[in-house]
């Protein structure tokens, strides 16, 4: 069998599968953005505004648009923004880049989610981003960020597999992931299965791998005090700042 095409993470191909791979391996995006609200507004009881930023295909997006009274979205992706206006007809969802963006206005939140902020290229991108995301929040608003794996959690060599059957399809995935400097390297192969045939692709991510420390300097350096929740239900932990 001929190997696999490489494709775009988070392009076409990957859009149309991940969320259903995902959701089998026990993800629950509405029960994170539940949480995450309750989190907002144990802090800030009033608030009404929100901005997801890296916001994906929607998931999160979805249930937080029926928690607060306005909410946007913010995603560099082609394909993932328009899946997500097509999830999500009435929420604006912007093109942008989480380290440069600028929309002309401030929320009473703002979420970064499942480690979105990951795929910057290292501590000063991070450094932009966080600032990026906290210059949008109202005096005492909060900032909401799912990290990655901590450098000393990373475990070498991690492999994956799962198998999903949905109605007439299936998918598969492996993956495999290592250590390339200060980044993740993972690679995943896709298998889908259907009335049509089986058709596969590979795509390769890499994700930053940061220390709390440099995270807690991001949000300070931004001017926002934060803490670390180290229990949050993905298991990579939350940290939840306020704009000082």
């Amino acid at each position: 069998m001929p190997p696999s095409p490489a494709v775009e993470a988070f392009g076409p191909e990957h859009a149309d599968v991940y969320e259903r791979v995902y959701r089998a391996r026990g993800k629950d995006w509405k029960a994170e953005a539940r949480d995450v609200a309750r989190r907002i507004r144990s802090v800030l009881p009033g608030a009404s505004s929100l901005l997801d930023v890296g916001c994906g295909t929607g998931a999160h997006l979805e249930v937080l648009s029926g928690l607060f009274d306005r909410v946007e979205g913010l995603e560099i992706s082609l394909t993932m923004r328009e899946r997500s206006r097509r999830r999500l007809p009435s929420v604006p969802v912007h093109s942008g880049d989480m380290r440069n963006f600028g929309l002309g206005r401030s929320f009473d939140a703002v979420t970064c989610l499942f480690t979105s902020v990951n795929y910057v290229g290292g501590v000063p991108e991070l450094r932009d981003a966080v600032r990026r995301m906290a210059d949008h929040l109202v005096p005492g608003g909060v900032l909401v960020v799912e990290p990655w794996w901590f450098p000393e959690r990373f475990l070498e060599g991690h492999v994956a597999g799962d198998l999903v059957r949905e109605g007439d399809q299936t998918i598969a995935r492996v993956s495999h992931s290592r250590r390339e400097g200060r980044a993740t390297r993972l690679e995943v192969h896709w298998t889908v299965a259907g009335p049509s045939g089986v058709s596969g692709f590979t795509e390769v991510e890499h994700l930053m791998m940061f220390t709390e420390a440099e995270y807690r300097a991001a949000f300070d350096l931004a001017g926002c005090d934060v803490d670390f929740h180290g229990t949050w239900l993905t298991g990579r932990g939350l940290f939840v700042g306020v704009r000082r």
